[in-house]
């Protein structure tokens, strides 16, 4: 199997090289509007955020910040296949301006998307690990002026219109299913576990970060796509859409404003060898260790390893490994094996 991905150095408000109707599935996480880190790449695409922002004026920059995203979504709506996922991981921002407050990033994006015509499925929420022993704000232990701190994010699951229709018994299809324990706890509502094993390849000296977890992309790309389909990411960061899709054996496109965090991929691209593999060997590990374990009734030999399984729609589950990546001008090349 080879799969292709390519990254566009580009302002994904203009997605000029994705044809209409042709991604499958979008996998992204934008800068998060109020966060102090993100203010100068907002304000260098609109002056008026800054003046905003000096002014102490949190409503203005708030909607000032949200319009450049919003442009962004117009693009993936335009790019998004018929009956194709779009998942937003996001999160709220506390800032004290003229007072503190919470600025809802993830139902300004949420209504964004919906006003769209895309339509809303459950979303998920994710913990986000924290090692503070201190985790209030305001005046600690005396009511009633102390704030809840934010320790979890959202992903927003938005689907174009009715859910894609397959040929039956599509190869690929069947070839991409996930394990009946893995489906559990994946399209789990609340994830707790994603601070796991699972971790992003190192990007260098990035001087600002707001990349997610591996395994969030991961399990995304392989809850709702299927081998052969093309997974987007506008927001490209450090790459871990791309790694996960190129683990997951889908085809991907990114966009990125900072060449220098393509630069640093490149360093880090052959990491991904050892990477997919130890990913597709430790579900494979996880799903024999559950088939040891389980009083479930496992009913069906699967086709392409030594275990059983518990549905007729996992027997023919096949996981793969990069074998080889390469590069041009115009993508990574990468060539992938079963495990």
């Amino acid at each position: 199997m080879e799969t292709t991905h390519r990254v566009y150095t580009e302002d994904a408000r203009e997605m000029d090289a994705v044809a209409d109707d042709s991604v499958d599935l979008v996998v992204t996480s934008p800068p998060y509007p109020m966060i102090e880190m993100w203010d100068d790449l907002f304000a260098g695409q609109d002056d008026d955020v800054r003046d905003a922002l000096a002014a102490e004026n949190g409503d203005r920059a708030f909607s000032l910040m949200h319009d450049q995203l919003d442009a962004v979504w117009d693009e993936l709506v335009r790019v998004l296949a018929p009956g194709g996922v779009a998942c937003v991981n996001v999160g709220d921002a506390t800032r004290n301006l003229d007072e503190f407050r919470v600025y809802p990033n993830h139902a300004r994006v949420l209504s964004a998307l919906t006003d769209r015509g895309l339509h809303p499925l459950p979303e998920i929420l994710w913990r986000k690990p924290t090692n503070s022993t201190a985790k209030f704000m305001g005046s600690g232990t005396l009511p009633p002026n102390a704030y809840v701190t934010l320790e979890h994010e959202y992903v927003l699951v938005v689907r174009n219109g009715p859910r894609r229709t397959f040929e039956p018994n599509d190869t690929e299809r069947y070839a991409s299913a996930f394990f009946w324990e893995e489906r559990n706890r994946w399209f789990s509502d609340l994830w707790t576990d994603v601070a796991g094993e699972l971790q992003p390849m190192e990007s260098g000296g990035r001087d600002r970060s707001a990349a997610y977890p591996f395994e969030i992309p991961y399990r995304l790309v392989n809850m709702y796509s299927t081998y052969g389909d093309t997974v987007l990411d506008p927001f490209w960061g450090t790459g871990t859409t791309t790694v996960a899709a190129m683990c997951a054996a889908r085809n991907s496109i990114g966009y990125e404003l900072d060449d220098r965090l393509v630069d640093e991929f490149d360093a880090s691209i052959g990491d991904v060898e050892a990477q997919s593999r130890r990913v597709a060997e430790e579900r494979l590990d996880a799903h024999r260790a559950y088939a040891n374990e389980t009083d479930d009734d496992l009913g069906y030999d699967a086709t392409n390893y030594d275990f059983r399984v518990r549905t007729k729609a996992e027997r023919d589950a096949r996981l793969y490994a990069v074998a080889d990546v390469e590069r041009d001008d115009d993508a990574y090349h990468v060539t992938h094996e079963s495990v």
